[in-house]
């Protein structure tokens, strides 16, 4: 967003959506969802709205369904309290960032586990051959 106004219409979208959705709808298909952020065309002609759902697959799946029914309502609203010329077509796209981040973590983990058993086997282990493997060119009297 390089034009400040797209990010203070997105953040103004973000704000009258989760208060409307604060208030709850009339869906008993919604669970509890969080809005995580609003894009905006730099036209003001289209937002999308990210939202994260607390629950497993079929709250998800269920909320998904509730927003895609209440998208025209949410515009309604939106075109309401916003009060520009245009009121944007809204999009509905499910946060897939706290599942990323998550998987992230757990991979982080699981390298910072294998570090440390290599480190443990590291610290007991000898070198193979000679302490000094280098060639070292003969003395003098070595030679006779």
């Amino acid at each position: 967003m390089s034009n400040p106004r797209t990010g203070k219409v997105a953040e103004r979208i973000q704000q009258i959506i989760a208060r409307r959705l604060d208030k709850g709808l009339r869906d008993p298909r919604l669970g509890f969802v969080t809005i995580t952020e609003v894009r905006v065309t730099g036209d003001l002609q289209h937002a999308s709205v990210f939202y994260t759902v607390y629950g497993d697959e079929e709250a998800q799946a269920g909320s998904a369904a509730a927003l895609k029914a209440a998208t025209g309502m949410m515009r309604s609203e939106v075109g309401k309290q916003l009060g520009t010329r245009l009121t944007p077509t809204l999009e509905f796209i499910h946060d897939e960032l706290p599942e990323s981040a998550q998987h992230m973590s757990e991979l982080l983990a699981e390298a910072k586990r294998r570090d440390e058993e290599a480190a443990a086997l590291a610290a007991g282990a000898h070198y193979a051959g000679d302490a000094d493997p280098y060639v070292k060119p003969r003395d003098e009297e070595d030679a006779d």
